[in-house]
């Protein structure tokens, strides 16, 4: 039983104790002065009849008179008159019981409360001469009325003050069950892996209670603010340059390949490669510190280049690369071209730069794009400084924008698509779940098109709520049909919406049984962006049995400071961040303590896009709990 209700149970019972111990004592008290009123009025009524029968002086049938007439007034049950020797010398009896006469009184009352009317008795003479007694005994009946109306009153009075009581108790229960209901959530917070403090109670004891958990919630939150510091300060050190803190050439090609892999990565894009040339004899004749100033500010431009959506990195000593999703590779390269001149112009005039690019589409080879574009540098360096070169690579023809746009719209409208799927295999070996990006089936193709094809124009046209929506009604369908557990990703666009949570909770809460094996994901730029939607896509999900987590995380995770108050089930690694640990020990070293920093909080922790079986075991070692990619595909 809760505490709550146990001190509900108490309050009941003991404003049901005063009410019924008042209402005791005051029907007691009151059946007592009644029965002593009818006494006093029996005596009273006796002494005067007595007094008038002396005044008879002894005739009988004048003492028989006044004794009638007295019983005749109807306020008595019994008069009697007594000779010296007790016997009955006249009498009058009222006819039935005692309380025959008591009217709108119910009988219960009258058998339960059983007013006694005692008897009066008073002396008859004549002169000296004693002539008996006589004995008068009223009726109860106006005692019964008078006692059952002020009880009926009294109960009224108990009942109205009993709910007033009730209601302080009410509001008393209220301020101690608001605290209780406080720490209660912040515990039960704490089993979600949400972190939060409550306000302190001005209840002492309640007070100390919330006091200590704020205390644990906040020792939590310094460790895990802590242990962020420390992953992103490894992160930096395995994955960035240390002179300009650009992406190191593994990382940076890793990120690349995974744009070009992904599923949902960006259809087409830009490399551009710069380099400062004569990078040699820059350091013979400027010296070491003026070239690294130099290459900071050639990096930082590049940095500013990229934006937030691009990447950046330095691929060896003077190389420095930019990548853009869905832009012009010759507007990029000469945007960053005279960028790098400004730069140059303001620190070292004598500099020369030369800039490459190559235009590449989502499923080429990232080894095949790079010397594409090293190509268009070794001409861009061969004619001078600043020259601009780029590489032409043959693309596949494909339709106008306008027309892929409605064929797009045409197949979410007409619900062709269908499921990939892409196992998620544990250290065990057994299916996690599957991996299950989009397809759709565009009009006039002979198959289902990857998300990097059509994404952009639903993006532009605002369907991605319906996508997603889509995306996981076929997926708890297919559950439904054969049980393996599948996992849907969510869009920031659709997580943006106001509309989508509710609509995606009536529909889980629709195919219950199937939702328990669903997992929900959603990309760590959402969380970054959005991170309220994701926290309540977690509260809404989470008490359908769903499972939410992030894909394609490790490289913004320090950028979310309230990860622990996000209610995550799992986290998956992004490739660029997990890939190469087996040859790498600062990626693995990264790795390991980011997985050890996840499972503080009680996550799960996956790592997709692995495409070698080297790195397998390796990510085992660092102790992720599951594995996804090309190489695990294969076994």
């Amino acid at each position: 039983m809760s505490l709550i209700r146990q001190i509900w149970l108490l309050v009941l019972g003991m404003v049901l104790t005063a009410f019924l111990g008042s209402f005791g004592v005051w029907m007691a008290s009151a059946r007592d002065y009644l029965q002593a009123q009818l006494q006093i009025k029996n005596s009273d009524n006796a002494q005067a009849l007595a007094l008038t029968l002396s005044q008879q002086r002894g005739n009988a049938d004048l003492m028989e008179l006044v004794l009638a007439a007295q019983f005749d007034t109807g306020t008595y049950r019994s008069i009697r008159l007594l000779d010296g020797r007790g016997r009955v010398v006249m009498a009058r009896e009222a006819t039935g019981p005692a309380g025959a006469a008591v009217g709108d009184v119910p009988q219960w009352f009258v058998r339960l409360v059983n007013i006694e009317s005692a008897p009066g008795v008073a002396q008859v003479s004549d002169g000296w001469r004693a002539l008996g007694r006589v004995e008068v005994i009223s009726h109860s009946s106006f005692a019964y009325r008078q006692l059952w109306d002020g009880s009926v009153r009294t109960a009224a009075w108990l009942a109205l003050i009993g709910a007033v009581a009730g209601a302080l108790a009410a509001w008393g229960v209220g301020r101690i069950r608001r605290p209780l209901a406080a720490t209660v959530e912040q515990a039960r917070a704490l089993e979600d892996r949400r972190f939060i403090t409550v306000q302190e109670p001005r209840v002492p004891e309640l007070a100390q209670l919330s006091r200590a958990m704020n205390s644990v919630v906040t020792r939590l939150k310094a460790v895990f603010e802590e242990q962020s510091t420390q992953v992103e300060a490894l992160r930096v050190q395995a994955h960035c340059d240390v002179l300009t803190g650009l992406a190191r050439r593994r990382h940076f090609i890793g990120q690349l390949d995974a744009w070009l892999e992904r599923e949902d990565g960006p259809a087409d894009g830009a490399l551009v490669i710069a380099r400062l040339m004569n990078l040699m004899e820059a350091n013979q004749q400027w010296g070491r510190k003026r070239t690294d100033a130099l290459i900071q500010a050639l990096g930082r431009a590049v940095l500013q280049a990229a934006g937030r959506h691009g990447l950046a990195g330095r691929l060896n000593g003077g190389d420095l690369a930019l990548a853009l999703p869905a832009t012009g590779a010759e507007d990029a390269a000469r945007a960053l071209s005279a960028a790098l001149r400004e730069v140059c112009a303001a620190l070292e005039p004598q500099a020369d730069v030369a800039v490459g690019a190559v235009a590449w589409r989502r499923g080429m080879s990232v080894h095949d794009t790079l010397a594409t574009a090293d190509q268009a540098l070794a001409r861009a360096e061969s004619r001078g400084g600043f020259a601009v070169e780029v590489q032409a690579v043959p693309l596949a023809d494909v339709p106008g924008a306008e027309d892929w746009r409605q064929r797009v719209l045409e197949a979410v409208a007409r619900r062709r698509a269908h499921l990939a799927r892409f196992p998620v295999v544990a250290r065990s070996g057994a299916l996690l779940h599957q991996e299950c990006p989009l397809r759709l089936k565009l009009d006039g193709e002979p198959a289902h098109e990857l998300a990097a094809f059509w994404l952009p124009l639903v993006r532009r046209a605002g369907m991605m709520p319906a996508v997603d929506l889509l995306a996981v009604e076929l997926a708890v369908r297919e559950i439904a049909v054969d049980g393996v557990p599948r996992c849907a990703n969510i869009s920031p666009a659709s997580l943006a919406d106001g509309a989508f949570l509710p609509r995606l909770a009536a529909l889980l809460a629709d195919h219950r049984a199937a939702a328990a094996s669903l997992w929900i994901e959603v990309d760590e730029v959402a969380a970054v962006d959005h991170f309220d939607a994701v926290r309540e896509l977690g509260l809404r999900l989470r008490p359908l049995g769903v499972r939410v987590g992030l894909e394609h995380a490790g490289l913004r995770l320090a950028e979310l400071p309230r990860l622990f108050e996000a209610g995550l089930d799992y986290i998956k690694l992004d490739a660029a961040v997990a890939s190469g640990v087996a040859d790498d020990a600062d990626r693995a070293t990264h790795v390991r303590s980011t997985v050890a920093m996840l499972h503080a909080l009680g996550l799960k922790v996956c790592a997709e896009g692995v495409s070698t079986a080297e790195d397998i075991p390796a990510l085992w070692a660092c102790g992720v709990d599951a594995v996804t990619g090309t190489a695990v595909a294969a076994r």
